[in-house]
């Protein structure tokens, strides 16, 4: 039924975009609403309250950052950034204003449709359960156990220090989600200072080098150079 399809709402104001986008998103089994400005955007969002936005920032009436900003006033509706702006300086700024993730066009429909799972995934998972079932998260060989601040890969204890457990517990609590350094800096330290970004990255540093990932391999965390990290979400079905 359709009542039973995940909601979303497509703000794009390119009708070549969205042709291609409506077919994929619907043969995806999503249902979509679509506007091509951020004032129709607020009003679509207001009365169908959808499940997920895809929000393009350069709209002719106002900047997307403007309904950004509108949804999270009040609501922790999930928002995917879909832009041709693809400076770094457009992706922090939108991500620390609240956008789940951010993807430059062109864009592969197979990626796009992949974020949209895993972004789904993760905020279903968080608010269903408020945080993690019995205070342990788990992904692939990867669990964490918060109330013992331990961590442990395939049933082997990592041994962290105090702050890069703090690293890898916030980024797990926000598993799926791409994070500015400015956001986990905050979230660490509580304040920025002039080596803040190279005190980050020395300790991701040190916990790759802790979890054995060598150079190059893949791992649980994406490093988007000049933006942030992501703690990838579960294994693509």
């Amino acid at each position: 039924m359709m009542n039973n399809k995940y909601k979303i709402l497509l703000i794009e104001d390119d009708s070549n975009i969205r042709n291609i986008m409506i077919p994929m998103l619907e043969t995806a089994d999503y249902q979509v609403i679509c506007a091509d400005g951020c004032g129709m955007g607020k009003t679509l969002y207001q009365s169908h309250q959808p499940d997920v936005v895809i929000l393009d920032l350069g709209l002719p009436d106002m900047d997307g950052m403007n309904f950004l900003s509108f949804v999270r006033h009040d609501s922790l509706t999930p928002i995917i950034v879909l832009s041709a702006r693809t400076d770094d300086v457009d992706k922090v700024s939108a991500l620390d204003a609240g956008a789940n993730d951010y993807v430059t066009k062109p864009f592969s429909s197979a990626e796009l449709l992949a974020r949209i799972r895993m972004t789904l995934r993760n905020y279903q998972h968080r608010s269903n359960s408020g945080k993690f079932p019995g205070g342990v998260f788990r992904l692939q060989e990867l669990s964490i156990v918060y109330d013992a601040r331990q961590v442990f890969i395939a049933g082997r204890e990592i041994k962290l220090s105090q702050t890069e457990y703090n690293i890898i517990a916030l980024l797990s609590e926000n598993c799926g989600k791409m994070m500015t350094y400015a956001a986990i800096i905050k979230g660490i330290w509580g304040y920025p200072d002039e080596g803040s970004v190279k005190k980050l990255q020395v300790n991701m540093a040190n916990i790759r080098k802790k979890f054995g990932v060598k150079p190059g391999e893949q791992w649980y965390i994406t490093n988007e150079l000049g933006v942030g990290y992501r703690m990838n979400g579960v294994n693509e079905e």
